[in-house]
């Protein structure tokens, strides 16, 4: 088969010696013809995201004045943002310099893995904080003793292993599962694997549901729930108190109606991935990976007032040093 996948194959590609089974990722187009096209663009999106998420997750940590619940949850959800990158980035790069895009089983499952931990992560981080601009808008007086440093660990600890175990049972009955097809229609491991077994088991398509509930549904009907009220109060509030609501809360909305309809992209490449051409598939695909890691930091950095205050002084040090 060619790198970019213009003919596809059904030879069933095994390591003899190790036994191991690899899965052709037949999600590329024209690899051949556009490599270090693809290259080049990927690698500068992925050191921008490293950078972008970094600089602001570093502000946060080095400013005593931004050692709040809010700006707390903002450094976890970009560090999660660049570890959610790392697990697809330095493939894909190796995969559009590589004359085939193979990659073995297991490691295709450890990338399946860790995506949809970190994005489920993502939207439990998402509902905390949602929680967070609730209880600072309708409950002020109660704040500071509602979010203290324990509540705030505690919500991360949550935020990251209650995904990283669901996730983990999926993985592991995934791997006992026989395959019928090696021909992956994507350029990562996402939900697609499913579609490689040869028949879906009821206790994979039961924890896929449980999974589903739990890290999208759940935090979504809890994030409507916050900011219903939070609309609720603001209304009959003054301007003022509208005002200050609107620019906390505008930054989370934006990432939040991104970060959703990115989480609908990858249901439908999976779910109806026959109906979609090739290359809108890959473009579906390269949004989930490029959008979110990319803008996340944007949205932050220019919109929530003490960042974008932290981050002119860096902008106007490092111009003084140039002059």
């Amino acid at each position: 088969m060619h790198g970019g996948g213009g003919v596809m194959f059904k030879t069933t590609l095994i390591d003899d010696d190790e036994n191991v089974t690899y899965i052709t990722l037949y999600g590329h187009v024209e690899v051949n013809k556009y490599r270090y096209v693809y290259f080049f663009i990927m690698f500068i999106a992925y050191i921008l995201i490293i950078c972008s998420n970094s600089i602001i997750v570093y502000l946060i940590w080095f400013h005593q004045n931004l050692h709040e619940p809010m700006y707390i949850f903002i450094a976890a959800l970009l560090v999660n943002s660049v570890l959610y990158s790392t697990n697809i980035y330095p493939k894909l790069l190796v995969d559009f310099l590589s004359e085939k895009q193979i990659i073995s089983y297991s490691a295709c499952l450890f990338q399946f893995y860790i995506f949809y931990t970190f994005g489920g992560s993502e939207s439990l981080l998402l509902s905390v904080m949602a929680y967070d601009r609730y209880v600072s808008i309708c409950k002020p007086l109660q704040y500071h003793t509602i979010m203290t440093k324990n509540t705030v660990s505690i919500f991360l600890l949550f935020a990251w292993l209650l995904p990283a175990c669901h996730v983990l049972v999926q993985t592991m009955l995934s791997s006992e599962a026989k395959l019928c097809d090696l021909n992956l229609k994507g350029i990562f491991c996402n939900n697609s694997i499913y579609k490689l077994q040869c028949v879906t088991s009821r206790v994979i398509t039961v924890f896929g549901i449980v999974c589903l509930i739990d890290l999208s549904i759940l935090p979504m009907l809890f994030i409507l729930f916050t900011y219903t009220r939070i609309f609720i109060i603001t209304y009959r509030s003054s301007r003022e108190v509208r005002r200050k609501a609107a620019q906390t809360c505008l930054p989370h909305l934006l990432v939040l109606i991104s970060f959703y309809c990115l989480f609908v992209f990858d249901l439908s490449i999976a779910r109806i991935e026959s109906n979609f051409p090739k290359t809108t598939r890959l473009i579906m695909m390269l949004q989930i990976i490029l959008y979110h890691p990319l803008f996340n930091p944007l949205i932050y950095g220019l919109k929530m007032k003490e960042i974008s205050k932290h981050l002119k002084k860096i902008v106007l040090f490092t111009q003084n040093d140039l002059m």
